[in-house]
């Protein structure tokens, strides 16, 4: 019977999902080539604003807890554990003032409304995984799009989402690499905790009731000398306050 239940308002809450992608999809097309930059970011942010609060079709809370006072006058790199593809929407909505970027595998950049559109043009590094010069080219590009503007971007270092909560091995080159190309640039490290619930009965229905939280911890200056160590303690920070039940 509960699963039954879930896949009705998971029904209206997938509709709804697609519905504010579609329609936001034509609003950043809009607002991007009559008025540029800033007046995209404006869609974008109420693109993620609708999606946050679309959850609440499926009984879904998120719960952002951050204490620290992030610098908006120098770029941040922020590094998160990732569960789900829900993951993202709170954090561009929550971190908005910093103006969020991606470095994303170069596959998203096609199919997905609204989505593909802002990676492909809002100034996130799409990657191809499969040419390395490519995207060597494309890290040193949106470093430099980071450093000139005071941008900020978020790296899933495990390289793909957990669907058990349990965190899979940081992969470091593309954060070393993204530090090493911006002299002042503030890591900020961020943990995502029951996400991975989304994921119970595979991509439908979605369970109702996840209580979705995302805690950013202290923010870290980057040693000159980036070593493993350095990297450790990062991964150790995020994933030791992940909660699995």
């Amino acid at each position: 019977m509960y699963k039954f239940i879930a896949t009705i308002f998971s029904s209206i809450f997938a509709l709804s999902f697609l519905l504010i992608l579609v329609l936001f999809h034509g609003i950043q097309v809009v607002l991007l080539n009559l008025f540029g930059y800033q007046a995209h970011k404006v869609s974008v942010d109420l693109l993620n604003f609708f999606l946050v609060k679309s959850f609440y079709l499926v009984g879904s809370r998120i719960k952002f807890k951050n204490v620290h006072e992030l610098p908006t006058d120098r770029p941040l790199i922020i590094v998160a554990n990732h569960q789900n593809t829900f993951d993202i929407p709170p954090l561009i909505w929550y971190l908005r003032k910093h103006h969020l970027k991606f470095v994303s595998k170069i596959e998203l950049g096609r199919g997905i409304p609204s989505v593909s559109y802002h990676l492909r043009n809002g100034g996130s590094a799409l990657i191809d995984r499969k040419n390395p010069r490519q995207a060597v080219t494309e890290i040193n590009k949106h470093a430099q799009l980071l450093s000139n503007n005071n941008w900020s971007t978020l790296i899933f270092p495990e390289g793909t989402r957990s669907k058990t909560g349990v965190p899979k091995k940081f992969k470091t080159r593309g954060l070393k690499t993204l530090i090493e190309k911006i002299p002042n640039v503030l890591i900020v490290p961020v943990t995502i905790n029951n996400s991975y619930k989304f994921n119970r009965w595979g991509n439908f229905p979605v369970p109702l009731g996840i209580k979705l939280t995302l805690e950013v911890h202290t923010p870290v200056e980057p040693e000159k000398e980036l070593s493993e160590k350095f990297f450790d303690g990062i991964e150790k920070t995020i994933t030791d306050a992940i909660v699995l039940d």
